[in-house]
């Protein structure tokens, strides 16, 4: 059986590279019909100073975005970006997903040690465990 994602896809991204290769890996899967959102989360502090000025983060999303176009645009009927802003990375990714009313949020699972799962909450497995929306993962695509 070979899946197809036609609708709404909300795809989050974390970084140029990230946002390439789950473009990638997406692709082959999207239906001429698809809406593919890419979404990058600035997580804000919490009341704590940021790391990086808001301006910096936002051209930064910019860069990610222009590479997770490109493996799209041929595949896709639309691509859609889209910056979000929150305090956790997954309670934010999954209020977008269903404020747009989407029908799957995409990601492909970044290789981490268990160590740095550990430390940093492990945001592909909140991912899954904590879905409002249906959540596809998607096979590492290798080079």
């Amino acid at each position: 059986m070979t899946l197809s994602l036609d609708g709404t896809i909300l795809v989050p991204v974390a970084d140029p590279d990230d946002g390439e290769e789950t473009a990638t890996a997406l692709a082959p899967y999207l239906a001429p019909s698809s809406t593919v959102l890419v979404v990058n989360v600035i997580e804000k502090a919490g009341g704590a100073p940021d790391k990086a000025s808001v301006e910096q983060r936002e051209e930064y999303a910019q860069e990610i975005f222009e590479r997770a176009r490109g493996p799209l645009e041929d595949r896709a009927g639309t691509v859609e970006t889209a910056i979000l802003f929150g305090t956790d990375v997954v309670e934010t990714i999954f209020e977008a997903a269903v404020e747009r009313d989407v029908d799957a949020v995409a990601f492909e699972p970044r290789e981490q040690s268990r160590f740095v799962e550990l430390l940093t909450g492990n945001v592909a497995r909140r991912l899954v465990k904590e879905a409002s929306v249906p959540v596809v993962a998607l096979p590492r695509v290798d080079d």
